[in-house]
């Protein structure tokens, strides 16, 4: 796998923007040809926490060794605290995860834009950013995987010590249910054609202090009827869990073997 750091102009942002990108690598033979042809590969868009950057996936787990037995290119981009949304007073984050970003990383790699080919899974707020997007866009990610995300954003800001963040971000947190930013909302709202064909992977550990609302998140998509495929296991909200379960999404993913 080749490993890439990738500094960019957002038009959206207005801003120098970050991302890696883990790319399958070309056959060499002694003969200084290329023995395999140029493809376009399917797209993993794995997102960052809260706390977090585009490198942490790279730092607290060994994603690039396991994408090496896929042909996969893995995109990690940079969002802060965005909670991947267009903030009530900051940058438009929400545009430029699902709008301009595919776009870009279109441009610069070899990425199919086939919708069975792209998916997109994230931890913690990057399991709540997964989630908004595939929900929001299924005609364009067929597959979203979340590990211990914020699903109830909502009773989260209600709940959190960062409410003058929280405010920054959503506004009125009071506004947030029945809004663009309420995955519940979301999924009562999802295209009737994408209820069983959009594929969604939840875990959140047992002692995880998200446990509570993944699992009122996870009844109420199996109430609708959505394609849940939900596990949970012993784990508070930490890496040594998360390094375990995106082998099993890399595995749940319909991705060709490398």
């Amino acid at each position: 796998m080749a490993l890439i750091h990738c500094n960019f102009w957002s038009e959206v942002l207005g801003l120098c923007c970050s991302l890696d990108a883990i790319i399958p690598e070309p056959r060499f033979s002694l003969d200084s040809k290329f023995t395999s042809r140029k493809r376009y590969f399917p797209a993993l868009y794995l997102l960052h926490g809260l706390t977090d950057d585009h490198t942490i996936w790279q730092r607290r787990t060994s994603i690039e060794r396991y994408a090496a037995e896929y042909e996969v290119v893995v995109i990690m981009p940079a969002v802060g605290r965005s909670y991947y949304t267009d903030m009530a007073q900051g940058y438009r984050y929400w545009t430029f995860i699902s709008k301009e970003l595919p776009v870009i990383t279109r441009n610069l790699l070899p990425l199919s834009s086939r919708r069975e080919d792209n998916f997109v899974a994230g931890l913690s707020m990057g399991g709540y950013g997964a989630f908004k997007i595939a929900l929001s866009c299924p005609e364009k990610f067929s597959a979203a995987a979340s590990l211990s995300g914020v699903l109830d954003v909502a009773g989260l800001a209600q709940e959190s010590v960062r409410q003058q963040e929280m405010r920054l971000i959503f506004g009125n947190i009071k506004n947030i249910p029945g809004s663009i930013n309420d995955l519940f909302y979301l999924c009562d709202n999802l295209d009737p054609k994408y209820k069983r064909d959009l594929k969604l992977y939840q875990w959140c550990g047992t002692e995880d202090f998200l446990y509570e609302k993944n699992q009122k998140f996870k009844a109420h998509a199996e109430n609708i009827g959505l394609d849940l495929t939900y596990e949970e296991g012993p784990g508070e909200h930490e890496w040594n869990a998360w390094d375990l379960m995106i082998q099993r999404i890399l595995a749940w993913l319909p991705l060709p073997k490398a």
